[in-house]
């Protein structure tokens, strides 16, 4: 047998067969052992990557009920604009006249639009910037323009939830001091003499100018602080940052009061409302479409 050489036995036959080492190693196929060790190193990258990114989407806080997420997006879905904003644009477009497109654009936008916000939320589990960064890299302006547009309409709407807060608290007074003009008491005149100012308008826009807003005599006029105003800006400020300090877990828990407590102040509206005179009249004119004000022509 010649030197640097092995005998091997194959299984089904007797005869040996003598193969040299050499001849061995030029049956091997060439491996590109740098190009090997980078692709497991990217497969072990992209798989560690992967598992970071599944334990993050696990980690991430949920409701702790359905209940709670129910009462979320009914939360979401009235608020302020639908309280307050939706009866004085119905109002000031002719009333069934604003109606009729406004459903028919809820039914064919709005609603498919929440159902599939909705949708992507529950498959993709992340916000709004790191779900349109799911979607397409390129696509991440989306989700910070959308934040930026959320803080905007965040400070317009708390603003007024802190003239909400302003006449909560003016409204433990007896009487009201907007249901009637103030007094100016002069002595050398006898009885009482009423503002001018607001004789001249009514005691509510008398009220709202100058004890809520405190707006100066003229628009070239800054004027002052009105920290009253500042005062109650704070409180709602105060009030938001309580009920998202915690994420959901504190905010889930607000939504029991938030979410249902419209619907109570909208039923206590419509039955104030019904109990006015001219209410019929009010509703009628609501839900009744005027065509002309719709843009057809007939």
């Amino acid at each position: 047998m010649p030197k640097n050489s092995k005998v091997t036995q194959r299984e089904h036959s007797n005869e040996h067969v003598t193969e040299s080492v050499a001849d061995l190693l030029a049956l091997e196929e060439p491996v590109d052992y740098k190009q090997s060790v980078l692709n497991v190193a990217g497969e072990t990258g992209g798989k560690q990557k992967a598992a970071e990114e599944e334990l993050d989407v696990e980690d991430r806080p949920a409701w702790n009920s359905k209940l709670q997420y129910i009462l979320a997006q009914i939360g979401f879905s009235v608020g302020l604009g639908n309280i307050w904003r939706f009866p004085y644009l119905c109002q000031k477009n002719g009333g069934g006249a604003y109606l009729v497109p406004y459903l028919v654009l809820l039914i064919i936008i709005g609603i498919p639009l929440f159902f599939l916000e909705l949708a992507v939320g529950q498959r993709i589990r992340r916000g709004s910037i790191g779900v349109w960064h799911y979607v397409c890299p390129r696509l991440g302006g989306i989700g910070f323009s959308s934040c930026i547009v959320c803080l905007f309409v965040g400070l317009y709407y708390n603003v007024i939830i802190g003239w909400s807060v302003f006449y909560f608290f003016k409204s433990f007074q007896y009487p009201l001091p907007w249901s009637e003009c103030p007094v100016i008491r002069n002595g050398t005149v006898a009885g009482k003499l009423v503002e001018p100012e607001c004789e001249k308008s009514s005691a509510t826009t008398y009220f709202w100018y100058r004890e809520a807003l405190d707006i100066s005599n003229s628009i070239s006029e800054s004027g002052g602080l009105n920290w009253k105003m500042t005062l109650c800006l704070l409180v709602a400020w105060s009030i938001v940052g309580m009920a998202v300090v915690k994420g959901i877990q504190s905010s889930g828990k607000v939504m029991y009061f938030s979410s249902l407590f419209p619907y109570v102040v909208l039923a206590c509206f419509l039955v104030r409302g019904l109990l006015l005179r001219g209410a019929v009249d009010g509703i009628l004119h609501m839900f009744t479409p005027k065509v002309r004000l719709c843009g057809f022509h007939m």
